[in-house]
């Protein structure tokens, strides 16, 4: 978390500074090119006593000398009351001061402009040439000023952002960067006032933020808390809240705003030069508590730095403009004393943090060629802008997130190629490769020639003078030297051999120990270390000792000296050997216990090996889930069943796995410690495997919505149905710590059990229906002859007449209906012979040919040339594909007019048979009729247009032919009927 919240903090200070300085470059081009209207005099709005309806007059208040107010004849006190900003044209009134600005702006720069002015109650005119507002040269240096900050908080953030008081330093930085590079342009739109903004809150915010900084580095006082953190910074907040109240007119004040904004100004100034001077006094301050001396050093330069630029600046600028000077050229060009703050302390942070040096250099040489990249990158794009002067928000923003993007892949790609050619050249490939190196440690469990190993590569790579590891002692505490080596790699003679090795520790507090000076008595770290201590230290010559911790326990210290050139290691280094002091861990911790674990391992293998053997043996999906129903055990059987890999399935619970129907019973039964049952449960492996995927409704030849019992192989099924047993997992004690779920694929049985029953079923009802047709066919024979009769002897009654009629109709439906119980209820006494289908199909079609063409019924044949023979009676398959085409054209009929209406017939010819696929484009069988069509007597056509028999007929010719029939049907996108017919060479079922 702490590390994520880094992350997110540097990424949004990141995308801040990029926002500063491309906002500070639009500024700067804007300063240069934008032309401000200036007529040389301040005016300032004073009560009007002498006219009531006028309450205000707009004076003169300051005319510079030799500028164009000065040239034209107009003096201070003057009272201006028209101005007309185009040569011979009516003047404009003059209300308040801010009309005599926009007034210029519409004569524009290098405009003639003509003032009527009140001087002394006598009215004059002035002819005024416009002239271009000269910028302030000190203005410019303010941008190096500002550019030096930036620089040396980039430089300690991005390098020291762990530091005490790093985020602090860098937000200091920020700020000031901000201040001395926003300068409103006077252009007024929507950017310069947003730059306007930011300047005036940046004045107010540094010098509150050099203040707390001041009092907390580099510790806290005693007794610091939030309240006072917040003191420091209410006269600040203040002043902000002050001063864009009275610019954005929500705060009014009987002062002119001109005067309101110098009362302001030198409020700011005032701020700004104590605030300042204090936190001066609070760094020497610090400097006088301080004991450490390269603390000491710091706030020396940092005391030194804020007092050689805010003296001379307060000296030479701020006071003669709190005692109401007009600030001059040369007063301005003072802020340049300013520009000693940041670059002494630059100094100081480079100078005294001496490990840090080269780091910061190397990271500065990065950030600022990235930076170059990414300004030139934004200044293309604002060159490429058709209106460059007016960058609206949205260009802004647009130009930020560019550069928020292309800054860190530009930065990554330059810290690559300066590391690899300039900075370590011949030994970057060596510091690639040591910490690939060290992850292969754990591999090798010979520790002499592990640790020599490593310390060779550290030789190569750091380029030190020699390395030592130092071992703790088994069974008791402390270290000893197990391996030191020299520059060469050679194994390192000391001329004690008694060492006090008692300043490694078990607990080390630092992340690791530092003697600047090993061979002298002065490093402040040595004070307070006994003798035997120092003479040690003196005698190994390490500058550095890294812990090596696994598992919380320090089992090894890392000693390394300073480089063969005598300096300190950089950061970078220091990381990367706090890396390796890891894997050296973990390679002792591997190789103290290796013989346990090897043999270990060596049994638990063999156990797991006999567990997994003896579960893949066994012919049923089994899994194991832990008490959080988490998958532990996963076999090649249930594999099959649900589709999902093992390797998918491990580690993720069973009510993500299965339906939520199963996970319900599976909590349901998650505390119960009995064996429980569930029967017939259907299992989707398309639908487990792949949940986006939206199966299809799958109907088995009865109608079962059962799409794995279809015939088809066991690899080729998408639903099976199982039997679960549920038992608790317990261990040799009856503790419990899961359970097994056992899946029984007892799809074929259920398939079998299915088709029994259907052949029982249309046996029992062939036989009611015999009865009943023999029993019904006498009486309507009867009731047709004597209606017949009784027709021709009323002949002449057309009433009676159309009645018999009726009458005699409804007896030849009778009969109809009875011959076809008749035919559904005889067994075929035909006989089979070898035939051809796509020849019985064909005829067929011939015969509905003029049915199919007056419903607009488009046919589409595929049959396959040299499809097998099969063994039937060619009248009873004819009645098949009659029942089928004739269903498919009622369908089809009611389909409204444009819509196509499609009958596809295809066969496909394997070894084993031939399959017939019949297909409509009709409206589909809904899902809760699609278990009952092939039950006798139901029907979904319309009053005396069907029985309800035709695909029962069709199913018990079908099965007499030893084949299968099943239908797939969505609503709205037609019915497809597949039939299934064996070869000749095997013998039918049922033949």
């Amino acid at each position: 978390m702490k590390e994520l919240k880094s992350q997110f903090i540097g990424a949004l200070l990141v995308i801040l500074t990029v926002t500063a300085v491309i906002c500070a470059g639009v500024n700067y081009q804007q300063q240069a090119r934008f032309h401000l209207p200036d007529d040389g005099a301040t005016w300032m709005d004073v009560p009007n006593t002498a006219d009531s309806e006028q309450s205000l007059r707009v004076v003169a208040a300051h005319v510079e000398r030799n500028e164009p107010a000065d040239l034209a004849g107009i003096r201070k006190g003057d009272v201006v009351r028209m101005i007309a900003p185009v040569e011979n044209t009516p003047g404009v009134a003059v209300r308040q001061a801010s009309d005599v600005a926009q007034l210029l702006f519409q004569a524009g720069v290098w405009g003639k402009a003509t003032y009527t002015l009140n001087r002394n109650g006598v009215e004059i005119t002035a002819k005024v040439i416009v002239a271009d507002a000269n910028r302030d040269r000190a203005l410019y240096f303010q941008y190096f000023v500002g550019a030096s900050y930036l620089a040396i908080g980039i430089f300690l953030f991005f390098r020291r952002n762990q530091a005490p008081k790093a985020l602090h330093f860098y937000f200091l930085c920020l700020v000031s960067f901000i201040l001395h590079t926003f300068h409103y342009t006077g252009k007024l739109n929507s950017f310069d006032t947003g730059i306007y903004i930011a300047n005036v809150v940046a004045g107010l915010l540094a010098p509150a933020l050099f203040v707390h900084f001041c009092l907390t580095f580099p510790e806290p006082r005693r007794h610091w808390n939030t309240w006072q953190a917040v003191s420091v910074y209410l006269p600040a907040l203040s002043l902000i809240l002050l001063h864009l109240g009275v610019a954005m007119g929500v705060v009014h004040t009987a002062l002119p705003l001109i005067e309101m904004r110098w009362v302001l100004d030198r409020a700011w100034m005032l701020l700004f030069c104590a605030s300042y001077l204090a936190g001066a006094v609070l760094l020497h301050f610090s400097y006088r508590r301080t004991e450490d001396t390269i603390i000491r050093q710091q706030l020396k330069w940092l005391r030194n730095g804020a007092l050689a630029g805010i003296i001379p600046f307060a000296a030479l600028y701020a006071t003669p403009f709190l005692i109401g000077a007009v600030p001059s050229p040369t007063m301005r060009l003072s802020v340049l004393f300013l520009a000693f703050i940041p670059l002494t302390w630059t100094y100081a942070i480079l100078r005294y943090r001496l490990m840090d040096v080269d780091i910061i250099f190397q990271q500065g040489y990065v950030y600022v060629l990235a930076t170059l990249s990414v300004l030139g990158i934004v200044y293309l794009l604002v060159f490429a802008l058709p209106k460059r002067d007016e960058l609206s928000p949205t260009s802004v923003v647009l130009l930020v997130l560019v550069a928020a993007f292309v800054f860190e892949p530009l930065r990554g790609w330059f810290q690559q190629q300066l590391d690899r050619y300039f900075f370590y050249k011949d030994r970057y490939d060596y510091r690639r490769t040591l910490i690939a190196f060290a992850r292969e440690l754990s591999s090798e469990m010979d520790l002499d020639r592990t640790l020599t190993s490593v310390g060779e590569r550290l030789l190569s790579t750091l380029s030190v003078g020699h390395v030592a590891f130092f071992l703790s002692k088994e069974g008791e505490p402390g270290f000893q030297l197990h391996t030191a080596l020299d520059r060469d790699g050679g194994h390192r003679r000391l001329k004690s051999e008694r060492l006090d090795l008692s300043f490694l520790v078990d607990s080390p507090e630092e992340p690791y120990l530092f003697f600047e000076s090993t061979r002298h008595a002065l490093d402040i770290v040595m004070h307070g270390k006994a003798p035997s201590v120092r003479a040690t230290i003196a005698e190994l010559d390490l500058t550095y000792y890294l812990p090596c911790n696994f598992r919380g326990r320090t089992l090894a210290w890392l000693g390394v000296s300073r480089s063969n050139k005598g300096d300190f290691l950089s950061s970078d280094d220091i990381d990367l050997l706090a890396s390796l002091a890891g894997y050296i861990a973990m390679a002792v911790e591997n190789a103290r216990l290796y013989r346990s674990l090897a043999a270990k391992a060596e049994q638990y293998e063999r156990l797991k090996e006999f567990s997994e053997n003896i579960v893949e043996s066994i012919n049923v999906g089994i899994l194991a889930a832990d008490l959080d129903d988490r998958v532990e055990s996963w076999n090649s059987q249930i594999e099959r069943l649900t589709g999902i890999p093992r390797l998918a399935a491990l580690g993720r619970k069973l009510s993500d796995l299965f339906p939520e129907e199963l996970g319900a019973h599976f909590d349901a039964l998650r505390a119960n410690n009995q064996v429980h049952q569930l029967y017939k449960i259907p299992l989707r492996r398309d639908i487990l495997a792949a949940p986006a995927l939206n199966g299809n409704g799958h109907v088995n030849g009865n109608g079962a919505a059962n799409g794995a019992s279809n015939g088809k192989t066991k690899a080729e099924r998408t639903e099976v149905i199982v039997n679960l047993a549920i038992a608790p997992l317990v261990t040799k004690d009856g503790a419990r710590i899961g359970r097994l779920i056992i899946f029984d694929d007892v799809t074929e049985r259920e398939d079998l059990e299915r088709r029994l029953v259907q052949a029982d079923k249309l046996s029992s009802i062939g036989l009611l229906a015999a009865g009943v047709a023999h029993e019904v066919n006498t009486p309507l024979a009867v009731i047709s002859t004597y209606a017949q009769m009784l027709a021709k002897q009323v002949h002449g009654d057309e009433q009676k007449s159309k009645l018999l009629e009726k009458i005699a109709k409804s007896t030849f439906r009778a009969s109809e209906i009875v011959n076809s119980l008749l035919n559904f209820s005889r067994t075929s006494s035909s006989e089979y012979e070898a035939l051809d289908l796509n020849k019985v199909i064909s005829e067929t079609l011939s015969l509905l040919e003029h049915q199919f063409d007056k419903h607009a019924i488009q046919i589409e044949v595929d049959l396959e040339e040299g499809a097998p023979l099969i063994r039937g009676n060619a009248g009873r398959l004819q009645q098949v594909f009659l029942n089928l085409f004739l269903n498919a054209r009622d369908a089809m009929s009611n389909l409204p007019l444009g819509e196509p209406r499609r009958l596809s017939l295809r066969t496909h010819g394997e070894a084993t048979g031939i399959r017939v696929e019949v297909r409509d484009s009709g409206p589909g069988i809904p899902r809760e009729h699609q278990s009952r069509i092939f039950d006798p007597f139901f029907t979904t056509k319309g009053m005396q247009k069907g029985t309800g028999l035709g695909l029962s007929v069709t199913y018990g010719i079908v099965e007499e032919h030893g084949g299968m029939i099943e239908v797939e049907s969505n609503p709205g996108e037609g019915a497809l009927f597949r039939l299934e017919f064996p070869a000749a060479s095997r013998k039918p079922v049922n033949a």
